[in-house]
Formats: C-alpha cells, structure tokens, sequence
C-alpha cells in the first residue's frame, strides 16, 4: 500500500537539545519546517527562522478604525443629522466625545487581536497530520518535537531522514496524510 507522507517529526527530551536542532535545521536550508513543545520557547523563532508576526499591526488599524468610527458616528449624530446645543456646547465637543471613542477604540482592537491571531494561526485546525503519531500526545505535557513537511523544496526522504538522525533525537516518526 502506498502511504502519503507529510514529512518526518523528530522527538527530544529537553528544550535546549529542541533549539540546538531547529538551527541546524535551519542552517541546512530547510524552510517548511514547524516546532511542537509543552511550553512557550522564545529562542525557537529565531532558532527556524520565523518572521515578527503582522498581528500588533493589525490590532493598531482595529483601534485607529474604532477611534474614527466613534469620532465620525457622534460627529454625524450630533453635528450633521440632529444638532442639538446641549449645555452650551458646541456641536462638536470633543471632551464628551472621548469616552464613546475611547470604547470604539479598545473593541475594534480587541476583535482585530482575536480575529486576527485565528487568521494568521489558521485556526480552527481540528485535525493536523501530526496527530497521526501516537507519541506526539506528549507534546502537551513533556516531550520537544521538530517536524520538516514535504512540501520543503529540499526534502529527500532517505536525505533527510539520515539528516534529522544525525541531530541525536529520540525517535524519528514519518508523519503520514
């Protein structure tokens, strides 16, 4: 039977044998490649070459669109389509606008920041190849992983099995589709 492989997953047991690993990964030119561990790793981006996300970006263009959806809503409301001089304001009051705005503000940008953390994750991902693995359950609780997909312009099955060998893992798993 022909099995469909989505690349080859290789397993540590601490985090520093994980980032030693991701650099050779990365120094040997891999690109497609993703690391699976219990706890946040910071030096791990850095480690397989990840980019800054775009994420605070597009959480300051939810908040500058919230700001100017509040400012311009109570700017039409109170200003063109019904003006009304309360307590000998002006139209335009700047001061009682700021609370409504500041609102619009943090709510555009805290759904920019969920919408676009599941965007830019690809979340939700119910299934991942990599559940296939019986011991990647352990990813969760004590076990470091490194996968290479095939889909990386490099990857050589026998190549590249041999390659994640030499990086002294436990155990290399072929991940199958």
């Amino acid at each position: 039977m022909d099995r469909k492989i989505y690349g080859l997953l290789a397993e540590f047991d601490t985090a520093t044998q994980v980032v030693d690993a991701a650099r050779k990964i990365r120094e040997a030119g891999y690109k497609k490649t993703d690391a699976f561990s219990p706890f946040p790793i910071h030096e791990m981006d850095e480690a397989l070459g990840i980019r800054r996300s775009i994420l605070p970006y597009l959480v300051f263009a939810g908040g500058v669109a919230g700001l100017l959806t509040g400012l311009g809503l109570q700017w039409f409301v109170h200003v063109y389509d019904y003006p009304i001089i309360v307590g000998g304001r002006p139209y335009f009051s700047l001061p009682s606008f700021i609370p409504p705005a500041f609102e619009l503000t943090i709510l555009f940008a805290g759904f920019a920041a969920v919408f676009g953390m599941l965007f830019l994750n690809g979340l939700p991902q119910p299934y991942h190849p990599v559940f296939n693995v019986p011991r990647f359950a352990l990813a969760t609780r004590e076990k470091f992983f490194l996968l290479i997909e095939t889909k990386d312009p490099k990857f050589d099955y026998e190549e590249t099995k041999r390659f994640m060998h030499s990086l002294s893992p436990q155990e290399v798993f072929d991940v199958e589709e």
